[in-house]
């Protein structure tokens, strides 16, 4: 039993998208499509420890959900409508096309990033109908309360229904305007797996992987958007990383105290490329390529020592600029550290708004320890590990707070 439940948690991970892609194609109701297929998930919970995991367990969800969505429609309308919608279900018609978009999880990304929802409706939906997050992973990459995030996604759900927003193919004149909403998506997805919002698990390399796999597909339908290719080196790079980024023990390992021997040179070789590719156009960069940039600094020091952080600085100047926000005035105080020590750099962080944000208190704690204040980095330690939602996080926190002993 312990067996088929962690294939079953595998197979979501892996077939969840899928699946509510498929039915909100056919059926165009993505209310119903999520409810179908979390039915067919709960019948697989049932019926596989029993009768054994079938061969393709992705087809056997896909085709259950379907006859659950048939059985649904027959009892919700008339008869009429209801041949109708059945004989498209059991796909008697013509296959639907796909348009320039042939892979189901990136269509439907495409698709609830629809310009009538606002930005971060958009990023919320998808993360939670493709990303298969929950309504509590989602609120806590939005920095928001729970029950927020759900009203959010509900309420855009309800205003796709009630509008008459079509779930139809993306033609290419589409996707320009959508491809913002799509790499916030695909960026929050990344970041989700590289640090699980799981209190039980450090890392989540199924997300990472298709977080990479999507923005590649994303580069092929628009080769030429520097943000695409900008977001796709910043992936390459972190994910780089990610062989040293775990302990043997489990624990989490600063980027300052990682084994650069265990990065992943190829694809840092990979997103150098990338990055030196765009910096060739002369074009003035987006928010992702400056963080690519910064990223490629990093990954090009053989050892933390060796960093350049007048080019990181300088590129976290550029980044404030283009996204003003708390938490790149963060990122960028650490860098001041590095330069004019941590006296001005927590200056800087002190009058930063992100009191509920676990890596302000950290990063006030490293600059508060630098400085000889131990009781109060200590206090912004406690701090930062009560927040901290990932238990490998809260380790590596409590130990730099007890080496201030």
């Amino acid at each position: 039993m312990t067996d088929v439940g962690a294939v079953i948690a595998r197979v979501h991970r892996e077939e969840w998208a899928r699946v509510v892609a498929t039915l909100a194609r056919r059926i165009g109701d993505l209310d119903i499509a999520e409810e179908m297929a979390a039915e067919a998930f709960a019948t697989a919970v049932e019926r596989w420890p029993a009768d054994g995991v079938p061969p393709n367990p992705g087809a056997w969800l896909t085709t259950t959900a379907n006859r659950k969505a048939i059985d649904r429609l027959r009892r919700e309308v008339r008869r009429e409508e209801k041949h109708q919608e059945a004989m498209m279900l059991a796909g008697t018609d013509a296959p639907e096309p796909v348009g320039v978009i042939d892979d189901d999880r990136l269509r439907l990304v495409f698709t609830c990033c629809h310009p009538a929802l606002a930005m971060e409706t958009r990023i919320a939906l998808t993360l939670r109908m493709v990303g298969g997050l929950t309504v509590a992973e989602i609120a806590r990459a939005f920095l928001v309360q729970e029950p927020a995030m759900g009203q959010r996604i509900t309420r855009a759900k309800a205003k796709i229904k009630a509008a008459h927003i079509p779930y139809r193919v993306p033609d290419r004149e589409d996707l320009p305007a959508r491809v913002s909403g799509v790499l916030a998506v695909l960026y929050l997805i990344f970041n989700e797996g590289y640090l699980a919002s799981d209190p039980d698990r450090a890392i989540r390399a199924d997300l990472t992987a298709e977080a990479i796999r999507l923005t590649r597909l994303v580069r092929e339908l628009l080769p030429d958007d520097g943000e695409v290719t900008g977001l796709l080196a910043l992936m390459l790079l972190t994910e780089a990383r990610r062989p040293a980024r775990v302990s043997a023990g489990g624990d989490l390992v600063a980027l300052d105290e990682q084994d650069r021997g265990a990065w992943d040179r190829e694809l840092i070789a990979e997103g150098h490329a990338l990055v030196r590719a765009r910096l060739a156009t002369g074009r003035a960069p987006g928010r992702y390529q400056v963080l690519a940039a910064i990223s490629a600094v990093h990954t090009d020091a053989a050892d933390a020592r060796d960093t350049d952080w007048s080019q990181v600085l300088a590129l976290y100047d550029l980044l404030v600029r283009l996204d003003p926000s708390p938490i790149v005035r963060l990122n960028r105080a650490v860098a001041v550290a590095e330069l004019d020590g941590p006296q001005v750099a927590l200056a800087e962080v002190d009058g930063l708004p992100l009191g509920g944000y676990h890596p302000f208190h950290a990063t006030r704690a490293d600059l508060l320890r630098r400085l000889g204040r131990r009781d109060e980095a200590r206090a912004a330690y406690d701090r930062a590990i009560a927040l901290a939602g990932n238990n490998a996080e809260k380790v590596e926190l409590t130990q730099r707070r007890d080496r201030l002993r």
